[in-house]
């Protein structure tokens, strides 16, 4: 395949279109787009934008996106010289250190195996004293029993707790509960109120997210778990609605409206926007997430 810089600058070219227009349609910053045809690659956010822009780009241009994002992924995401003689070097020493003949000696003499065969005799001989003493119980101590003195019946007679009332002047006073504290079956502490109970609190964020125009979308989750693959999404589409304890979202452009645990959110200004959402609130990220 041709170079990717020149079959982008070429089809666009061919099609005379100035790169304004390009830029207009879609979304994409003209220095973005220069770089792309120049494949200065060093002036991008990085090789997820690169990807993301490539396919936007591409198919624009009515070219093959996918083969310029796996033309980019062979030529510039490839594993160094250094690194693949590093990995190879490691590998061969594995090899060689579990093939002589002292690696089956230090195994069995390792820490980890001395503890296992201690540990089995212990059990070993367990089994055989309870064996030999079948009918022994464990517990071998006399019951106590009560004493008695002067005929008195062992059996005491456990107080009754009454509740006692207590009086004013003017009447008696009711003690009306106003919430208690209790224990779902699931173990999770609730509230109880007049009209029932209800979670102590909630833990995860929430965001819906509906484009407005064509926009390219990563959401991950605190983990860096992808909630939202890298896409473009259209006007229309239908995003899910997403949970999590935290969320961290990259949009391409600001070409959609927010909804962060349930408030709209307003964003402007067309660029790059990166945020996390947790259940305290919106605030701008300097992290990308990142959905390979």
């Amino acid at each position: 395949m041709a170079e990717i810089g020149s079959t982008l600058r070429e089809s666009r070219m061919r099609a005379r279109i100035d790169i304004s227009e390009v830029e207009s349609a879609t979304k994409i910053r003209a220095k973005y787009l220069r770089a792309l045809e120049n494949e200065e690659w060093d002036l991008l956010p990085g090789p997820v934008y690169v990807k993301s822009f490539l396919k936007t780009y591409g198919d624009f241009l009515g070219l093959d996106s996918r083969l310029l994002i796996d033309e980019f992924k062979r030529r510039y995401e490839r594993p160094a010289d250094n690194e693949l003689r590093a990995i190879a070097s490691t590998a061969r020493e594995r090899d060689r250190r579990t093939s002589t003949p002292g690696a089956l000696s230090r195994l069995l003499l390792s820490p980890r195996s001395v503890i296992g065969v201690a540990l089995l005799v212990i059990v070993a001989a367990l089994y055989v004293i309870g064996s030999h003493n079948p009918g022994k119980s464990l517990h071998t101590s006399s019951p106590i029993t009560p004493a008695t003195t002067g005929g008195a019946s062992p059996h005491r007679r456990q107080p009754h707790h009454h509740h006692r009332r207590a009086s004013t002047g003017t009447g008696s006073r009711k003690h009306t509960s106003t919430s208690a504290s209790t224990t779902t079956s699931g173990g999770q502490p609730t509230t109880s109120t007049g009209t029932g109970t209800t979670p102590a609190g909630t833990t995860d964020a929430s965001l819906a997210i509906v484009p407005t125009a064509t926009v390219w979308i990563c959401v991950v989750n605190q983990s860096g778990t992808p909630l939202i693959t890298a896409t473009d999404y259209s006007p229309g589409q239908t995003i899910p609605t997403l949970s999590a304890p935290e969320i961290l979202v990259t949009l391409g452009n600001t070409s959609a409206t927010l909804t962060a645990d349930g408030k709209p959110y307003p964003i402007s200004g067309g660029q790059v926007t990166n945020l996390k959402i947790t259940p305290q609130g919106v605030s701008t990220s300097a992290t990308v997430a990142s959905c390979g």
